[in-house]
């Protein structure tokens, strides 16, 4: 079995895995181009976020009439109905209206007025990269991924003062799952068909509540850090049970952090809570019996029979299709090589005394003795 030090380093290199390709991704130059492109667009209030939202909640990225043409090189579709926001009409005041007023600003908001905006649907012409482009959903699925999933939203249920239940995803306006400080609740899109998913987003979900919640040392992270950080976690928990969730996670988390300061103070606060989660599922697949013990091999093999060498090559082969990281796969091969070596020579010695016992049969020419006879 690996010793403790063995799995305090692997946990700690998960992490330190995770970090590395979020960094890759952010590096890119198509990364670097959605960037740019964010920066065109406005950044608009919470209020007219909320306009937004109620004229039309499938919105994603919004820009007025000629900004669509000049920024995007996109037109807006003939018939497209606008999206009205607030803008503050500000007026340059007189001394009498500063006094009456009561400030010594030179200027004031005296009102709003509604400007029209178009979605990026709403539109036609050159491709804008979105969040959507580095984030990839339909991960592989895994096999016993549901019964994990249960077996954790029961033991958070039952053992823990959180509560987890699950709602349609029709329900949540995009998101897969939410996590409410002010109830310590997590709710979970129970419809989504693509199991691997729906365990990762508990796994999200539940980082917020340990990094996130009322009491916790880091409640009051910005936003883009607290995305950065849940998503992490559930990105390496999901590593250390097998499944790569790369495609979903590491562009969820390269879109909220954008720059690597914030991917490097983010990550360096989540290692205490991804060790949980991990001692966590371990646990809980052990419980399932999901988790075969690893057995340290025996390396003195020639002590072996030929049965269990054969069971040793066979157990050996699948540990390197389920192994999660480089290491451990080339732990594997090479325990690999050497059973591969053991067989070969107990085959060449077995092949030697049946020639000698059996002279008669003719053996197979050298490749030296049939080149010489050309």
């Amino acid at each position: 079995m690996p010793s403790k030090a063995d799995v305090k380093a692997w946990k700690a290199q998960l992490v330190a895995q995770a970090e590395q390709q979020i960094l890759k991704l952010t590096d890119s130059d198509r990364f670097k181009q959605y960037l740019n492109t964010l920066a065109k667009f406005h950044h608009y209030s919470a209020r007219n976020i909320d306009l937004i939202y109620a004229q039309n909640p499938q919105a994603t990225q919004v820009a007025g009439f000629k900004q669509w043409q000049t920024a995007f090189n996109r037109t807006v579709k003939r018939g497209a109905k606008a999206i009205r926001i607030a803008a503050p009409i500000i007026k340059k005041l007189t001394p009498a209206e500063q006094k009456r007023l009561d400030t010594t600003d030179e200027r004031a908001i005296v009102g709003y007025r509604y400007l029209p905006v178009f979605d990026v649907s709403q539109t036609s012409g050159e491709p804008v990269l979105s969040a959507k482009d580095f984030v990839k959903e339909n991960l592989a699925d895994h096999q016993n991924v549901t019964s994990l999933y249960n077996a954790f939203k029961d033991y958070l249920n039952q053992q823990t003062d959180l509560k987890v239940s699950e709602v349609p995803l029709a329900t949540l306006n995009g998101a897969k799952g939410y996590f409410q400080p002010s109830t310590n609740e997590i709710v979970i899109g129970g419809d989504e068909p693509d199991n691997a998913l729906k365990l990762k987003t508990l796994y999200h979900e539940y980082a917020h509540s340990q990094l996130h919640g009322l009491k916790s040392a880091f409640k009051d992270r910005p936003r883009a850090y607290q995305e950065t950080q849940a998503e992490a976690v559930a990105y390496v928990a999901m590593q250390n049970i097998g499944v790569d969730t790369s495609n979903y996670s590491l562009g969820y988390v390269a879109t909220w952090a954008k720059d690597t300061a914030v991917i490097h103070s983010a990550l360096s606060e989540i290692q205490q809570v991804s060790n949980k989660v991990i001692e966590l599922s371990d646990g809980l697949t052990k419980q399932l019996g999901l988790q075969e013990v690893q057995q340290e091999p025996d390396h003195d093999q020639k002590k072996l029979s030929a049965q269990d060498l054969n069971k040793s090559y066979q157990g050996l082969q699948q540990q390197i299709q389920q192994a999660t990281s480089p290491q451990q796969k080339a732990q594997f091969k090479k325990q690999l090589n050497d059973v591969h070596q053991e067989i070969s020579e107990r085959t060449q010695k077995q092949l030697k005394a049946f020639a000698e016992q059996n002279p008669e049969i003719k053996q197979p020419e050298s490749e030296l003795d049939q080149s010489l006879k050309r």
